[in-house]
């Protein structure tokens, strides 16, 4: 995200699109066919594999020069890539050999500024070990920008013609990478006519007095100002929540109440969203928000 004056605007200009060929991955295509149509970039359709050892041997023995594996992948990449394309939109096909967390951020760094999108299933124990994880691992990852569609998020049809978002919110606890969250959570609603919430959740250990919840508020208030321009509140008519409790449910209570599209997250590690761990909060937000996350690590 970089600014002209006090106007965020979102500096991408690949989306990349992962997939690993399951239900959930193709919802999450249909949005990213609409962001690269709403913002004008380049659309790539990726996905990493391994050679099993029989494809591996036969490469290597020079029986053939691609696998059977590797040309049935290509093969339904490419009609991944095609139902995706239109007059408006050429999608690219890209196959990546390598572990999915290693080969798509790297993919997104060769082609960047880039916003990586992809689905995930999450949900239980044994499906999140399957799929979950490797959506989580691609999070921690990478440094671009995230937009995930949980097993919760609304579906999006492939002959929608514009992204479904009305009202935004962007849950943020002022670490660099929650400021730059509302950078880029400004230029989507400002993009795209839509309204922003931004939220606040204090955890109830930090609050010492209850008395100490009015100043918190205040200081809240008065730090937003300082990061939100002031054109900002004509286009995007910012409404600021504080909150106190659990951040997952708070958030995903706001989620419900308020009728928000899009959640953004702004991440660092050391937070108590952070990615440090496998079971991670953010990670937890994603699988049950019943809308997409754009995820913003710092």
């Amino acid at each position: 995200m970089r600014e002209q004056g006090d106007q965020p605007e979102l500096n991408v200009k690949t989306v990349v699109y992962a997939t690993d060929f399951s239900p959930f991955s193709e919802n999450a295509g249909n949005y990213a066919r609409l962001l690269a149509l709403q913002f004008r970039t380049n659309l790539f359709v990726v996905h990493a594999f391994t050679l099993s050892q029989a494809a591996l041997e036969v490469e290597i023995e020079g029986k053939l020069k691609r696998s059977k594996q590797r040309i049935d992948l290509q093969t339904i990449l490419n009609q991944k890539a095609l139902a995706l394309s239109s007059s408006s939109l050429e999608v690219v096909p890209e196959l990546l050999e390598g572990d999915p967390h290693q080969a798509i951020p790297k993919f997104a760094d060769k082609h960047g500024p880039s916003l990586i999108v992809l689905g995930t299933q999450g949900g239980g124990r044994v499906a999140r070990g399957l799929i979950g994880s490797v959506a989580e691992k691609i999070l921690r990852s990478t440094s671009w920008p995230s937009f995930t569609v949980g097993p919760l998020a609304p579906s999006v049809s492939s002959s929608s013609v514009a992204l479904p978002f009305k009202r935004l919110l962007c849950a943020t606890d002022f670490s660099p990478a929650a400021i730059r969250a509302i950078g880029f959570a400004l230029s989507f609603v400002e993009t795209l006519g839509a309204e922003i919430d931004v939220l606040n959740v204090v955890p109830e250990r930090a609050i010492e007095h209850p008395d100490r919840l009015a100043g918190l508020r205040s200081h809240f208030y008065d730090s937003l100002d300082n990061f939100v321009p002031a054109r900002a509140t004509d286009f995007s008519h910012p409404r600021t929540f504080v909150e106190t409790g659990c951040a997952h449910d708070r958030i995903l209570e706001h989620v419900k109440d308020r009728s928000i599209d899009l959640l953004v997250l702004g991440i660092r590690k050391t937070s108590h969203l952070g990615l440090e761990m496998r079971t991670s909060g953010a990670f937890r937000v994603i699988v049950d928000a019943p809308c997409p996350v754009l995820t913003i690590t710092g």
